[in-house]
């Protein structure tokens, strides 16, 4: 029983392939993971159900809970499930399906997503920014709103600032207490304006990120993404995180090591999103620490982060932080 109560609390915010690649990594240490997930997808399977069931959307939160589940490979395999054929479910995957009946039995999305993490074995924590639904929306620098987070990336306009409606969407009181006993905050990586910010942008979230004294981590993303951080730098990444909170709250930055020249050099295809420049003097202005490792790899021509690696740093850097 000690040993459980000694054990480290660890927050991640964010959403979409990062959070859950991270997720998979962090998972093999003996630490208690909490993802604090998105919901302000509106694409796909997870905006039809919002349609259909005015529900929060899904599949963010099915993505980690597959991520940090502790199953048979078939059972995930068949909760990540995603119906092609059939008129009625195309489209659908049966996690977010499943998601969808149990907050129809339950009468509440945070309700059910704890459900179905005990039938999952979760390996820690999952929940949603919030637990009704919201609306993403985006001001461009031209002045136009686009909303829905689907559309935002379309338009391939530099985005000026992003915000939520109803603008007092409330947290669960699980997360706010999360984030006051976590010994370690990290957000990213991931999409910076449709994943991450969304979830700073839930004002008790916000709130409580800012008065916390827990070492604060920003996961770099390895790539600008078009639509969104086209031809991003790293620096202009974190300015976005604190315009958006209001002030500057990150400790340390985690940057790969190679640089923009040299991962093009190693088996990215071409037409493949360009890497993050490391504009270290501009960084180091921002950010009290700024740390560079070996954290990427090529995987069909795209760079990633290596979950191992990155999980493997984040529990020395706070194991380190902790004797300071």
């Amino acid at each position: 029983m000690n040993a459980i109560h000694k054990q480290k609390k660890v927050i991640i915010f964010g959403g979409g392939t990062g959070l859950s690649t991270l997720v998979r990594g962090l998972k093999k240490f003996p630490i208690d993971i909490t993802a604090v997930v998105t919901v302000a997808d509106d694409g796909g399977s997870s905006g039809k159900l919002l349609d259909e069931y005015d529900i929060p959307p899904p599949g963010d939160v099915r993505n980690v809970m597959a991520a940090l589940s502790d199953v048979e490979p078939l059972i995930e395999k068949m909760f990540q499930y995603r119906f092609q054929s059939s008129k009625g479910l195309e489209g659908h995957s049966l996690g977010n399906l499943m998601l969808a009946a149990l907050t129809n039995i339950t009468g509440d999305f945070a309700r059910a997503v704890e459900q179905m993490s005990h039938i999952l074995n979760i390996q820690g924590k999952v929940l949603p920014a919030a637990n009704e639904r919201i609306t993403l929306h985006a001001e461009l620098e031209d002045g136009t709103i686009v909303t829905g987070e689907s559309k935002i990336p379309v338009y391939g306009r530099k985005i000026r600032r992003v915000y939520l409606t109803p603008e007092e969407v409330r947290t669960l009181p699980e997360t706010v207490e999360a984030i006051r006993q976590a010994d370690l905050i990290v957000f990213g990586p991931g999409s910076l304006y449709t994943s991450i910010l969304p979830t700073i942008l839930v004002q008790e979230i916000r709130q409580t990120v800012l008065s916390t004294s827990a070492k604060k981590v920003y996961i770099c993303n390895l790539t600008t993404q078009a639509g969104e951080t086209l031809e991003y730098t790293a620096s202009e990444h974190v300015q976005a995180l604190y315009d958006h909170a209001g002030e500057a709250f990150i400790d340390t930055v985690l940057l790969n090591t190679a640089d923009f020249t040299s991962l093009l050099a190693h088996g990215a295809y071409e037409g493949a999103p360009l890497p993050v420049e490391h504009d270290l003097e501009a960084l180091k202005k921002l950010v009290p620490d700024v740390v560079q490792k070996d954290i990427a790899v090529i995987i069909d021509g795209y760079i990633r982060h290596q979950s191992e690696k990155v999980a493997a740093w984040l529990i020395d850097y706070m194991e380190k932080s902790n004797k300071e």
